[in-house]
């Protein structure tokens, strides 16, 4: 075996790395353990804990790992198996275009928008040229440039530009936009406390997607993701003018809080014995430890405020403490910050604290590795009592540099906004020995608070500072918050409550487990010790898929923990080809280390082809996919390359091993032995009996589409849905005639899976998108449960807008169809024959119509959902991917018998039905361990994946089948030699 010495060197490397990355995920895992025992169901207690340990040690000697630091290492885990909410956000484009416009009355300008609008619910994705197209059909004589080229636009616009450059303007605006909503959302989502979100721009589109796992107020998050951004200036107080108050704030906590939260400093103190348990070894380090916590518990209770406020101060050169100037009173860690602002907000702090004082915290730690926030004074105008300014005077902010070439902002301002930064920046340098700030402020959050050096008369003003050219572009974006509002919108929302998360972790991890069991087992029994070789490259294979994902920080989902079982599937193929192989050989004569070279030499070309072809379908479903498919996607692809490296090398390695000490090695039971061997089967002849069987199911499920129809999901028709479980079996007819009274609607009602568990779908306010409405549908909804069953629990509920339902529609059909054709285009550059290229290509659309077919005709038949959703979507594409896998193997030996057998006088589709039937141990045995561990999935995947399991069980069981009676069949059809190969 030729590198031998770079594959072990790979492998170790490998290894360690995993283990590093996975390691981070087992010590969360253990210091929540210590959370739970030490708050014995306490949740209040819990939380507590977590936070005094946040920035601690928690592994042995290395400092650096603290529990925040492996929390943040950790697996993340998706919606479904925590519980929380997904989110779709659309930035409200036509809102800036009208603002860019000065809220133009010209009604052209009003009606090529409101046409866009239209363009852009039909699915147009792109709204600045649906506004030109439009705005050049209603008023085609009249240039934009007469609506845009304004006073506060005259920087970027002229009077004379074409609607070209109009458009261009708008198109980086809205792009702008876009960027700075985005930034605002993650700032907001970041001080919201969630662990491990996800926000993201959807490119090419006006919408972002986030993700907030263990959220457990919807409402709130709602109400915090689309209130509007609100952009002031404030002048400031120095640090020396403030303190005093904040001493005496001080002290009336230490007088008034009678029982101080002394939770913080036990869990510190029971913290630190943890330790030992965690790798502390030494017993006076741990003593001391404790008795330092002991100090600090009595230093929080005489000292409630500065025990987590720190003052702004600096050691002068005589060592004394002095008060740092500045804005800037004080300093307090993250996980404290809501302490702070609960002693601040209590009633007898307020008294003592004068109106015309705001305190605010900075947006962003004093560093990257901290979690330490600056506070902030700010003093509130004396004539409106609150900002010196609004953020709506801004027209315009770029990043730049100074003439020193360091990064600024440069910030340009509308006549009145000039005039009134003239007297605040006046006001500010007036003392040249003690010149102020102005601080910038974004929803209560302090961006910037540059110290201002002198008079701006002319409204344009640079702000400097030690800043990174990312710093600047964000600190722009917040500035043109005010000249670009442009209202983020909720228009999909996804909610699974935490008792459906555990019940899916509980499922999700039965299924896996016993899905590895059974491959473990068959392959044992079947292969002798060839089948423990491929056990260890199986184990292997597993623990450097999760260590990958770990590494890469994918998120867990429970279709991703189908894809990882499928993936240990599949991966079995490999191992299959290339043992298979290797008992040809055997049974050719040649000694057992010849046919293991041999067998992985020939298996090579299938193994690589069929692989490839399932990971450009993992590729495609990564694009076109969304929340959850994304990361069935991503287990999918790191799943097929680590079972690659763990079947070819892995196992080789082993197999050298075994070799090299001469141990025995077999490749087959006494029953398995001549299993498959010298079989006779005749595909071909009898080809056209399948074609009827595939046609019949084709036709019959047509038939069905146009008169049942079939159940489309949430996500592909627009609505409400609830998952709802009472504690007693409920009528389905009832429930839905309670529901239709209360919403005076249609409403779909279906048992989802036991009797006591229903889904409810509905389009009742579907368009629209206020709290008002959210309010009337919830307090409908539960005045309709309560009538059915006061105890209910809705474990998961769904929205989607009817324009988003349309573009998932569109991405889903558009990713099916790519899929084919990247896989056509593959095939036929590999193959060399269209013949081949064609053939693959009807297998795989038999397969899609075949599955449909099942859907539609069996939609209500079934004690389980059969709706046409994204993850129906995925199940189709790995199907795909499956099947393609398969017939691309069949197709490699058929090619090579073509080949072999070209200069024998046989015609070819016996030539064909001898491929096939070489090839036929390797179709059963890949076919039984993937339909098995599919079969698992659905019986012990739980009732989420029901549905999804049963698509891909029943389109693996006619992939298979395709391969051997559709596709194979037609390469005769096609190739016009019929009389010879």
């Amino acid at each position: 075996m030729q590198g031998k010495g770079l594959i072990k060197f790979a492998a170790i490397a490998l290894t360690i790395a995993c283990l590093y990355s996975l390691s981070f995920t087992w010590i969360a895992n253990k210091v929540e353990k210590d959370a739970q025992e030490f708050a014995k169901g306490d949740a209040l207690k819990e939380k507590s804990y977590l936070d005094s340990v946040a920035s601690l040690p928690v592994f042995g000697s290395l400092d650096y790992i603290t529990y925040q630091y492996a929390k943040e290492r950790e697996i993340p885990l998706g919606l479904d198996l925590k519980g929380g909410m997904n989110v779709t956000m659309e930035i409200s484009l036509s809102e800036m275009v009208r603002n860019l416009a000065n809220n133009s009355t010209d009604a052209n300008f009003n009606a090529a928008i409101k046409n866009a609008e239209l363009a852009l619910a039909q699915g147009d994705n792109d709204f600045i040229s649906a506004f030109g197209r439009e705005f050049e059909k209603v008023s085609p004589n009249t240039r934009l440039a007469t609506i845009f080229a304004t006073k506060e636009n005259s920087a970027n616009l002229k009077v004379d530009a074409d609607n070209k450059t109009v458009l261009d303007f708008l198109r980086k605006s809205a792009d702008g936009a876009i960027d700075l909503s985005f930034n605002i959302l993650r700032t907001r989502i970041d001080k919201f406390g969630v662990t491990s979100p996800n926000i993201q721009k959807q490119q090419g589109t006006n919408r972002i997607l986030i993700e907030l796992p263990g959220v457990t107020d919807p409402d709130r998050v709602r109400k915090l993701l689309q209130g509007s951004a609100k952009l002031e200036f404030w002048e400031t107080y120095d640090n020396t003018e403030i303190f005093g108050l904040l001493q005496n704030v001080n002290s009336i906590l230490a007088t008034t809080v009678k029982s101080v939260d002394t939770t913080n400093a036990a869990a510190q103190d029971t913290s630190k014995s943890k330790l030992a348990a965690l790798g502390k070894k030494d017993s006076s380090s741990t003593d001391s430890a404790a008795i330092k916590s002991k100090l600090q518990a009595e230093q929080a209770k005489q000292n409630p405020l500065f025990a987590l406020l720190n003052p702004a101060t600096f050691q002068g050169q005589d060592g004394q403490s002095n008060l740092r100037p500045g804005p800037v009173v004080g300093y307090a860690a993250l996980k404290d910050t809501a302490k702070v602002n609960a002693y601040l907000s209590s009633p007898a702090v307020r008294a003592v604290i004068p109106q015309n004082i705001k305190l605010y915290w900075g947006v962003k730690a004093i560093s990257e590795e901290s979690k330490v926030f600056e506070l902030y004074a700010l003093k509130t105008s004396s004539i409106a009592g609150g900002p010196a300014l609004e953020g709506d005077v801004i027209s315009d902010a770029r990043s730049d540099y100074d003439q020193k070439g360091n990064p600024e902002v440069v910030m340009v301002m509308n006549t009145d906004g000039a005039r009134a930064w003239r007297t605040i920046t006046a006001a500010a340098s007036a003392d040249p020995n003690n010149k102020r700030s102005v601080a910038i402020v974004l929803d209560n959050l302090v961006y910037s608070a540059p110290t201002v050096q002198g008079e701006i008369p002319n409204g344009i003003s640079s702000i400097s500072g030690s800043f990174k050219v990312e710093d600047t572009q964000d600190l722009a974006n917040v500035l043109k918050a005010g000249r670009l509002p442009a209202p983020a919108k909720i228009v999909s929302d996804y909610v699974v409550g935490p008792s459906l998360g555990a019940a899916s972790i509980s499922a999700g991890l039965l299924s896996t487990i016993a899905g590895i069991i059974f491959i473990l087992i068959f392959m044992g029994m079947y292969y002798s010790t060839a089948g423990l070789v491929a056990n260890i490259a199986l184990l292997v294979n597993l623990f450097f898929l999760m260590g990958v994902l770990a590494s890469l920080g994918a998120v867990l989902t429970l279709p991703g923990i189908a894809g990882i079982v499928l993936s240990l599937g599949m991966s079995v193929d490999a191992n299959v080809l290339i043992y298979e192989r290797i008992r040809e050989e055997i049974a050719e004569g040649k000694s057992v280390r010849l046919a293991i070279t041999e067998g992985f030499r020939k298996a090579m070309p299938s193994i690589l082809d069929s692989n490839i072809t399932t990971f450009l379908t993992g590729v495609i479903l990564y694009i076109f996919g969304q929340g959850p498919i994304v990361g069935f996607a991503t287990t999918l692809m790191i799943g097929i390359i680590t079972s690659l490296f763990a079947a070819i090398f892995i196992s080789r390695l082993v197999f050298e091993w075994l070799l090299d000490r001469k141990k025995p090695i077999s490749f087959s039971i006494k029953a398995t032995e001549n299993l498959f061997k010298d079989s006779k089967f005749d595909f071909i002849t009898g080809r056209k009996r399948f074609y009827f069987l595939s046609a019949a199911i084709i036709v019959a499920g047509i038939i069905s589409a146009f008169t049942q129809g079939f159940s489309l999901g949430v996500d592909f028709q627009g609505g409400r849905a609830y998952f709802v479980a009472f504690d007693k079996p409920v009528e389905v007819e009832n429930v839905r005639s309670i529901l239709i009274d209360e919403f005076g609607t249609a409403v779909e009602v279906k048992t989802f899976g036991t009797s006591n568990q229903v889904k409810i779908t509905t389009a009742y306010l579907i368009n629209d998108n206020s709290d008002q409405a959210n309010a009337q549908v919830n307090e409908k909804l539960a005045s309709g449960l309560k009538k059915i069953n006061p105890v209910y629990e809705i474990k998961d509920s769904q929205k989607v807008t009817p324009t988003i339902a349309d573009d998932i529609k569109k991405s889903a059909i558009w990713a099916v169809i790519f899929s084919i054709l990247v896989i056509f285009l593959y095939i036929l550059v590999r193959f060399r024959r269209m013949a081949f290229g064609f053939a693959a290509i009807l297998a795989l659309v038999h397969d899609v119509l075949v599955l449909l077919a099942i859907f539609t005709i069996f939609n209500g038949w079934l004690p389980f959902s059969l709706d046409i959703d994204q993850a129906f979507v995925a199940a189709i594409l790995t199907v795909m991917g499956y099947s393609i896998n398969d017939t691309v193997v069949v197709f490699d030996r058929v090619r090579e018998y073509i080949g072999q057998h070209h200069s024998k006088n046989e015609d070819l589709p016996s030539v064909i039905n001898n491929a096939l039937n070489s090839t036929l141990s390797r179709t059963v045995i890949t076919g039984i361990c993937t339909i098995a561990v599919l079969l698992i999935i659905f019986i012990f995947g739980g009732e989420i994946l029901r549905g999804f399991s049963f698509a891909m069980l029943i389109g693996v069981i006619f992939g298979t089948y395709s391969s051997l009676f559709v596709a194979t069949p037609f390469v005769v059809e096609f190739i016009k030699e019929k009389g010879k190969a």
